[in-house]
Protein backbone atom coordinates (compact mmCIF):
# COMPACT_ATOMS: atom_id res chain seq x y z
CA UNK A 1 0.00 0.00 0.00
CA UNK A 2 3.00 2.27 0.58
CA UNK A 3 3.58 2.41 -3.13
CA UNK A 4 0.61 2.70 -4.39
CA UNK A 5 0.13 6.13 -2.04
CA UNK A 6 3.30 7.45 -2.45
CA UNK A 7 3.34 7.22 -5.87
CA UNK A 8 0.66 5.86 -7.68
CA UNK A 9 -2.28 7.91 -5.79
CA UNK A 10 -0.18 11.18 -7.50
CA UNK A 11 -0.98 9.56 -10.83
CA UNK A 12 -4.75 8.21 -10.56
CA UNK A 13 -6.62 7.37 -14.04
CA UNK A 14 -3.23 6.72 -15.79
CA UNK A 15 -1.95 2.83 -15.63
CA UNK A 16 1.12 1.79 -14.51
CA UNK A 17 2.85 -1.46 -15.72
CA UNK A 18 2.97 -4.39 -13.97
CA UNK A 19 6.58 -5.43 -14.96
CA UNK A 20 7.48 -2.04 -13.08
CA UNK A 21 5.62 -2.48 -10.00
CA UNK A 22 7.66 -5.75 -10.06
CA UNK A 23 10.45 -4.79 -10.63
CA UNK A 24 10.16 -1.91 -7.84
CA UNK A 25 9.01 -4.31 -5.10
CA UNK A 26 12.56 -6.50 -5.83
CA UNK A 27 14.47 -3.43 -5.07
CA UNK A 28 12.54 -2.99 -1.92
CA UNK A 29 13.18 -6.83 -0.97
CA UNK A 30 10.61 -8.51 -1.96
CA UNK A 31 11.15 -11.64 -4.09
CA UNK A 32 9.47 -12.10 -7.96
CA UNK A 33 7.21 -14.58 -6.42
CA UNK A 34 6.26 -12.56 -3.47
CA UNK A 35 6.21 -9.33 -5.50
CA UNK A 36 3.26 -10.78 -7.94
CA UNK A 37 1.51 -11.89 -5.10
CA UNK A 38 1.43 -9.06 -3.36
CA UNK A 39 -0.23 -7.44 -6.62
CA UNK A 40 -2.78 -10.07 -7.39
CA UNK A 41 -4.08 -10.06 -3.25
CA UNK A 42 -4.34 -6.51 -3.98
CA UNK A 43 -6.59 -6.96 -6.87
CA UNK A 44 -8.44 -9.39 -5.10
CA UNK A 45 -9.03 -6.73 -2.18
CA UNK A 46 -10.72 -4.36 -5.21
CA UNK A 47 -7.88 -2.04 -4.63
CA UNK A 48 -6.03 -2.61 -7.79
CA UNK A 49 -7.79 -3.11 -11.35
CA UNK A 50 -6.02 -5.46 -13.82
CA UNK A 51 -5.96 -4.27 -17.58
CA UNK A 52 -3.99 -5.52 -20.95
CA UNK A 53 -2.39 -4.02 -23.49
CA UNK A 54 -1.53 -6.78 -25.96
CA UNK A 55 0.89 -8.96 -24.05
CA UNK A 56 1.22 -6.19 -21.21
CA UNK A 57 -0.89 -6.04 -17.78
CA UNK A 58 -0.94 -3.01 -16.14
CA UNK A 59 -3.05 -1.48 -13.21
CA UNK A 60 -4.98 1.03 -11.93
CA UNK A 61 -6.32 2.38 -8.57
CA UNK A 62 -9.80 1.36 -8.03
CA UNK A 63 -12.50 3.99 -5.94
CA UNK A 64 -11.80 2.06 -3.09
CA UNK A 65 -8.29 2.17 -3.29
CA UNK A 66 -8.02 6.13 -3.90
CA UNK A 67 -10.73 6.07 -1.07
CA UNK A 68 -8.65 4.03 1.43
CA UNK A 69 -5.55 6.48 0.24
CA UNK A 70 -6.93 9.55 0.84
CA UNK A 71 -8.53 8.70 4.27
CA UNK A 72 -4.98 7.16 5.66
CA UNK A 73 -3.17 10.56 3.81
CA UNK A 74 -5.02 12.68 6.02
CA UNK A 75 -4.42 10.90 8.78
CA UNK A 76 -0.99 10.23 8.05
CA UNK A 77 -0.09 14.27 7.15
CA UNK A 78 -2.28 15.99 10.07
CA UNK A 79 -0.79 13.66 12.72
CA UNK A 80 0.40 16.56 15.10
CA UNK A 81 -1.86 19.63 13.69
CA UNK A 82 -4.40 20.98 15.86
CA UNK A 83 -7.31 19.61 15.57
CA UNK A 84 -10.07 22.23 17.24
CA UNK A 85 -10.17 20.48 20.20
CA UNK A 86 -13.46 20.99 22.11
CA UNK A 87 -13.09 18.82 24.74
CA UNK A 88 -15.53 16.34 24.19
CA UNK A 89 -14.60 12.81 24.12
CA UNK A 90 -16.36 9.82 22.02
CA UNK A 91 -17.26 6.50 23.50
CA UNK A 92 -18.14 3.59 21.43
CA UNK A 93 -19.07 0.28 22.24
CA UNK A 94 -19.85 -2.93 20.69
CA UNK A 95 -20.89 -6.49 20.62
CA UNK A 96 -20.78 -8.50 17.76
CA UNK A 97 -21.51 -11.88 16.85
CA UNK A 98 -19.25 -14.37 15.84
CA UNK A 99 -20.70 -14.74 12.59
CA UNK A 100 -19.44 -11.29 11.76
CA UNK A 101 -16.09 -11.78 13.05
CA UNK A 102 -14.54 -10.22 10.25
CA UNK A 103 -16.25 -6.95 10.40
CA UNK A 104 -15.18 -6.80 14.19
CA UNK A 105 -11.65 -7.29 13.05
CA UNK A 106 -11.77 -4.73 10.94
CA UNK A 107 -13.80 -2.14 12.90
CA UNK A 108 -10.56 -3.05 15.99
CA UNK A 109 -7.93 -2.03 13.06
CA UNK A 110 -9.93 0.98 11.65
CA UNK A 111 -11.25 2.02 15.29
CA UNK A 112 -6.85 2.65 16.20
CA UNK A 113 -6.90 4.48 12.55
CA UNK A 114 -9.11 7.05 14.28
CA UNK A 115 -7.60 7.32 17.31
CA UNK A 116 -9.25 5.35 19.34
CA UNK A 117 -8.07 3.03 22.51
CA UNK A 118 -9.27 0.03 24.09
CA UNK A 119 -10.21 0.72 27.67
CA UNK A 120 -12.03 -2.69 28.49
CA UNK A 121 -13.35 -5.50 26.54
CA UNK A 122 -15.60 -4.21 23.50
CA UNK A 123 -15.35 -0.64 24.90
CA UNK A 124 -13.35 1.76 22.54
CA UNK A 125 -12.29 5.76 23.90
CA UNK A 126 -10.87 8.67 21.80
CA UNK A 127 -9.76 11.87 22.96
CA UNK A 128 -11.79 14.14 20.53
CA UNK A 129 -15.20 14.54 18.94
CA UNK A 130 -14.93 11.38 16.01
CA UNK A 131 -18.41 10.19 16.29
CA UNK A 132 -19.20 11.16 12.64
CA UNK A 133 -16.06 8.90 11.80
CA UNK A 134 -16.76 6.25 13.51
CA UNK A 135 -20.69 6.47 12.96
CA UNK A 136 -20.00 5.89 9.12
CA UNK A 137 -17.03 3.46 9.32
CA UNK A 138 -20.33 1.27 11.82
CA UNK A 139 -22.65 1.12 8.79
CA UNK A 140 -19.87 1.05 6.00
CA UNK A 141 -18.83 -2.40 7.66
CA UNK A 142 -22.80 -2.93 8.25
CA UNK A 143 -22.56 -3.48 12.05
CA UNK A 144 -24.49 -0.37 13.25
CA UNK A 145 -27.03 -2.41 15.44
CA UNK A 146 -24.66 -4.41 17.40
CA UNK A 147 -22.59 -0.51 18.70
CA UNK A 148 -23.17 2.73 20.22
CA UNK A 149 -21.58 6.18 20.30
CA UNK A 150 -21.70 8.58 22.87
CA UNK A 151 -19.92 11.77 22.94
CA UNK A 152 -19.11 13.82 26.10
CA UNK A 153 -16.96 15.58 28.20
CA UNK A 154 -15.09 14.10 30.95
CA UNK A 155 -15.43 14.76 34.87
CA UNK A 156 -12.20 15.14 36.88
CA UNK A 157 -8.50 15.09 35.68
CA UNK A 158 -7.61 12.59 37.25
CA UNK A 159 -10.20 10.00 35.53
CA UNK A 160 -8.93 11.10 32.62
CA UNK A 161 -5.59 10.16 32.94
CA UNK A 162 -6.49 6.61 34.52
CA UNK A 163 -8.50 6.21 31.22
CA UNK A 164 -5.41 7.25 29.26
CA UNK A 165 -3.44 4.65 30.84
CA UNK A 166 -5.88 2.32 30.67
CA UNK A 167 -6.27 3.00 26.51
CA UNK A 168 -2.80 3.37 25.13
CA UNK A 169 0.76 3.10 26.23
CA UNK A 170 2.21 6.45 25.85
CA UNK A 171 5.41 5.25 26.83
CA UNK A 172 5.54 3.04 24.22
CA UNK A 173 4.55 5.51 21.43
CA UNK A 174 7.38 7.80 22.83
CA UNK A 175 10.16 5.19 22.28
CA UNK A 176 8.63 4.58 18.73
CA UNK A 177 9.23 8.35 17.83
CA UNK A 178 12.47 8.62 19.31
CA UNK A 179 13.40 5.51 17.37
CA UNK A 180 12.04 6.74 14.02
CA UNK A 181 14.16 10.71 14.71
CA UNK A 182 17.46 8.09 15.69
CA UNK A 183 16.91 6.10 12.70
CA UNK A 184 16.19 8.62 9.76
CA UNK A 185 17.50 12.20 11.48
CA UNK A 186 20.89 11.36 9.35
CA UNK A 187 19.20 9.98 6.37
CA UNK A 188 20.44 10.82 2.84
CA UNK A 189 20.35 9.71 -0.25
CA UNK A 190 22.88 10.24 -3.63
CA UNK A 191 20.85 9.71 -6.52
CA UNK A 192 17.38 8.84 -7.24
CA UNK A 193 17.52 5.04 -6.77
CA UNK A 194 18.39 5.59 -2.96
CA UNK A 195 15.92 8.58 -2.71
CA UNK A 196 13.37 6.10 -3.58
CA UNK A 197 14.41 3.37 -1.41
CA UNK A 198 15.05 5.60 1.58
CA UNK A 199 11.14 7.39 1.06
CA UNK A 200 9.89 4.73 0.69
CA UNK A 201 10.28 3.44 4.03
CA UNK A 202 10.11 6.61 5.36
CA UNK A 203 6.65 6.68 5.11
CA UNK A 204 5.79 2.85 5.62
CA UNK A 205 7.40 3.46 8.97
CA UNK A 206 5.84 7.01 9.27
CA UNK A 207 2.61 5.53 8.68
CA UNK A 208 2.24 2.73 11.38
CA UNK A 209 2.04 6.11 14.09
CA UNK A 210 -1.99 7.05 13.31
CA UNK A 211 -2.52 3.50 14.33
CA UNK A 212 -0.36 4.27 17.84
CA UNK A 213 -0.95 7.44 18.12
CA UNK A 214 -4.23 9.06 19.69
CA UNK A 215 -3.50 12.25 19.48
CA UNK A 216 -4.32 13.38 23.37
CA UNK A 217 -4.70 17.22 24.57
CA UNK A 218 -1.46 18.52 24.76
CA UNK A 219 -1.56 18.63 28.83
CA UNK A 220 -2.22 14.68 28.75
CA UNK A 221 1.04 13.87 27.05
CA UNK A 222 4.81 13.75 28.98
CA UNK A 223 6.91 14.75 26.40
CA UNK A 224 4.72 16.18 23.19
CA UNK A 225 7.98 17.40 21.86
CA UNK A 226 8.97 13.96 20.70
CA UNK A 227 6.45 13.66 18.33
CA UNK A 228 6.85 17.25 17.12
CA UNK A 229 10.24 16.23 16.25
CA UNK A 230 9.59 13.23 14.95
CA UNK A 231 6.44 14.69 12.38
CA UNK A 232 9.23 17.56 11.45
CA UNK A 233 11.45 15.65 10.25
CA UNK A 234 9.25 13.20 8.48
CA UNK A 235 7.71 16.19 6.58
CA UNK A 236 11.40 17.89 5.69
CA UNK A 237 12.79 14.12 4.47
CA UNK A 238 9.58 13.68 2.66
CA UNK A 239 9.84 17.44 0.54
CA UNK A 240 13.49 16.73 0.21
CA UNK A 241 13.23 13.02 -1.38
CA UNK A 242 9.98 13.71 -3.17
CA UNK A 243 11.04 14.59 -6.39
CA UNK A 244 13.75 12.30 -6.92
CA UNK A 245 11.64 9.12 -5.84
CA UNK A 246 8.68 9.71 -8.07
CA UNK A 247 11.26 10.02 -11.05
CA UNK A 248 12.95 6.74 -10.30
CA UNK A 249 9.52 5.27 -9.79
CA UNK A 250 8.35 7.07 -13.35
CA UNK A 251 11.18 5.24 -14.88
CA UNK A 252 10.64 2.07 -13.74
CA UNK A 253 7.65 1.68 -14.31
CA UNK A 254 7.28 3.34 -17.85
CA UNK A 255 10.68 1.82 -18.97
CA UNK A 256 8.77 -1.27 -21.19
Amino acid sequence: MTLLGVYVSPRAGTPVWAGGLVALLIELGFSPGAARIALTRLARRDLLSRRKRGRRVYYLLTERALAVLEEGDRRIFSLGEPKGDTGEWTLLWHSIPEAQRRAREALVRRLRFLGFGSIQDGTWLASRNVADAAGALLDELGIRSHAGLLRGIPVGHGDVHAFVTRAWDMAALDRRYGAFVADFSSATADDDHAAFALLTRLVHTFRQFPLHDPELPVELIDAPEHRAEAVALFHDLHAKLGPAAQRHFDEVTTNE
